[in-house]
């Protein structure tokens, strides 16, 4: 439904000067501080969690395939919580909501698709990836050179990067009503095209195209690669091989399914079916829980990112032990 004030095209404001309020979770005040301090402490584990991942692959010497996108993926979901998590916070901090400029709040919406995008792209990569292992092995090495690797990660990033510029333009070239009150934690797209002063489905238009760009190719390609993961698995007669195969699998198809879970409820449906508080609910999840998710489930899951992280801190350990009988020497001298 079209905002109050949109029948008199003189209340439309379209300039840069234009100033945006982030309601955040206003309407349970109540609970401010017990909001502000699980999103706080998600919010460091999260990062925490990614930072130990990104470091210990570059940390290790050869890096394989899969390694290598963990690393990009730790990487995406590092500055993707940067770029939401300490506004919401702010937002339960400051008292009747939090103000973010026209520029800044494009920013963040710009920033917030082109990492997300980059993640379903990656998502397709690393599908492609395990296939591969599991299908062609013994010419995995071969398939998976490091110039592809590089080539896919540069495409991932510059493909969503193209998508998220003409979407961030085309939203917020739109006229918005006077009311400029964004009953959401961050500039989320649905949020501010409720803004939108017009009567039409046209805005709907970019986000629909981006959807398709973003959401569904990469979907489209993850599901071909697992169509040729379940035809090499019933080939394989082998109990104990078919189970090595699909361990292979098991943590991509897991933060798959919970990423495309949040964003096709998110993002695949009209704007007339916005709700701002089951929206705000949904978020949190894909901004907060999924990142958290995502270093837990590959380290439970994956024997080699788990050895990659005890060599890591290993290697601290005796680098502390080290220091320490350094000190030592010295009081001692």
């Amino acid at each position: 439904m079209p905002c109050e004030g949109c029948m008199d095209r003189n209340n439309v404001s379209t300039g840069a000067t234009m100033e945006f309020l982030l309601l955040g979770f206003s309407e349970l005040l109540h609970l401010r501080v017990l909001l502000f301090l699980i999103l706080l402490i998600v919010h460091l584990v999260t990062l925490a969690g990614n930072m130990m991942i990104f470091v210990a692959v570059l940390m290790e010497p050869s890096r394989p395939p899969m390694l290598f996108f963990l690393c990009q993926l730790s990487a995406i979901e590092l500055c993707y919580t940067l770029v939401i998590v300490p506004k919401a916070l702010l937002s339960l901090v400051a008292v009747g909501g939090s103000p973010i400029s026209f520029l800044g709040c494009a920013a963040q919406m710009q920033l917030f698709v082109a990492l997300g995008g980059a993640e379903c792209f990656l998502l397709a990569a690393m599908s492609y990836d395990c296939c591969v292992a599991v299908c062609q092995p013994l010419r995995y090495a071969a398939l998976m050179s490091r110039g592809l690797c590089l080539g896919l990660a540069l495409a991932c990033g510059l493909g969503a990067f193209a998508v998220a510029l003409a979407l961030t333009a085309a939203v917020f070239r739109l006229p918005f009503c006077p009311s400029r009150r964004i009953d959401h934690f961050f500039c989320d797209v649905p949020a501010v095209l409720h803004l939108a002063c017009t009567h039409s489905y046209s805005p709907e238009l970019p986000l629909l195209a981006t959807c398709v760009l973003l959401l569904l190719l990469p979907l489209l390609l993850i599901l071909a690669s697992y169509v040729c993961i379940a035809v090499a698995l019933v080939r394989i007669t082998s109990p104990v091989g078919r189970g090595k195969a699909f361990s292979t699998c098991v943590s991509h198809l897991a933060i798959t399914l919970l990423h495309y879970g949040c964003a096709t409820f998110m993002y695949i449906r009209p704007k007339s079916s916005y709700s701002p508080a089951r929206d705000k609910a949904v978020s949190l999840v894909y901004t907060n829980i999924t990142p958290l998710m995502y270093p837990l489930v590959y380290s439970l899951r994956n024997k080699e990112v788990r050895g990659m992280l005890r060599k890591m801190l290993s290697r601290r350990k005796i680098a502390q032990l080290n220091w320490d009988t350094i000190r030592v020497d010295v009081r001692v001298w």
